[in-house]
């Protein structure tokens, strides 16, 4: 099964960026698409960006559309957040997490199976 790991967080300035990694080992064909989602303190999970392995398509939450990227690297099973012009309303905990095809809505966590230990992202003003 897959086993995301996540790496990349820090602690930035409002308007800097980051870029977080995700390494999914054990991905197999059955996992159409990696999400990021994150949860900031006192607050639900939410979602971030998605991006399936096979087409490529990516979509993201308002919130960031614009300034995050997410992009992939099927020979190394990597997928990345690219995050620029960062707010202190960005920090969280970052997860990325496996869909498998079939489960459910691509936005929805709950359609996700395996999630990575989470990265934190602090933004200060």
């Amino acid at each position: 099964q897959v086993q995301p790991v996540e790496s990349g967080g820090g602690l930035v300035q409002a308007g800097g960026s980051l870029r977080l990694s995700c390494a999914a080992s054990g991905r197999t064909s059955s996992d159409d698409a990696m999400g990021w989602f994150r949860q900031a303190p006192g607050k639900e999970r939410e979602f971030v960006a998605f991006i399936t392995w096979v087409a490529g398509t990516t979509y993201s939450a308002n919130s960031v559309k614009g300034r995050f990227t997410i992009s992939r690297d099927n020979a190394r099973n990597m997928v990345y957040l690219q995050m620029n012009s960062l707010k202190p309303e960005d920090t969280a905990v970052y997860y990325c997490a496996a869909h498998r095809a079939y489960r459910g809505p691509y936005l929805d966590a709950r359609s996700y199976d395996y999630w990575g230990q989470g990265t934190q992202v602090t933004v200060s003003s």
